[in-house]
């Protein structure tokens, strides 16, 4: 299956695509998934806060907000964005530290960045129209070491975290279709 991340990161050490079916357009979809604060997930915002302890990071309610707008003020760089429909971003960083620092990547570098150390990651938002008032949201995650040592550290995170981090997948979706279907209700067209 080809996928978006294809053009800025063709191999990964892990690749994970989840979707769901939306009753509402995609436009509606698209403005909530860009929008949608993560830590509303009372789950999402438990997992975080279990990282944080883990490690010894920072209390993640000190993040505020965790929506697109934050994550590109954290580092994350928009590698493309086809507006109402996807949007792609990437950063390098060591996921396995306490207190994670994103550095940029800009699109045109991005599938060919290989200092050494940290890992590449790529996520999207994807929505995909299936008609007037019916749409599917998706999102990819891959990822990459930069080299062999960073590969090792990052197996070892993913075997620990990386049940979390799909778990957060499978929340945050549902609760983005509870609220672009709840936003269509309230403001989509009117039968008489």
């Amino acid at each position: 299956m080809s996928s978006y991340l294809d053009a800025f990161m063709p191999e990964s050490d892990i690749r994970k695509r989840h979707s769901i079916q939306v009753r509402a357009p995609a436009h509606v979809v698209f403005d909530v998934a860009r929008d949608f604060d993560l830590q509303s997930v009372p789950l999402v915002r438990a997992l975080f806060r279990l990282r944080a302890q883990a490690l010894g990071g920072r209390d993640v309610r000190e993040l505020g907000p965790v929506n697109v707008a934050s994550l590109l003020r954290m580092g994350w760089s928009t590698l493309e964005e086809r507006s109402g429909r996807v949007f792609i971003a990437g950063a390098a960083c060591r996921p396995w530290q306490a207190d994670v620092v994103f550095t940029p990547i800009p699109a045109d570098r991005f599938r060919t960045y290989a200092e050494p150390e940290p890992v590449k990651i790529a996520w999207t938002l994807e929505v995909e129209p299936l008609g007037f008032d019916r749409s599917r949201l998706e999102t990819e995650t891959r990822a990459v070491g930069t080299d062999p040592a960073a590969r090792r550290r990052f197996r070892r995170y993913w075997r620990i975290f990386g049940m979390g981090i799909v778990a957060i997948r499978w929340l945050m979706l549902p609760a983005m279709r509870r609220e672009a279907e709840r936003r269509w209700r309230a403001t989509g067209p009117r039968t008489v």
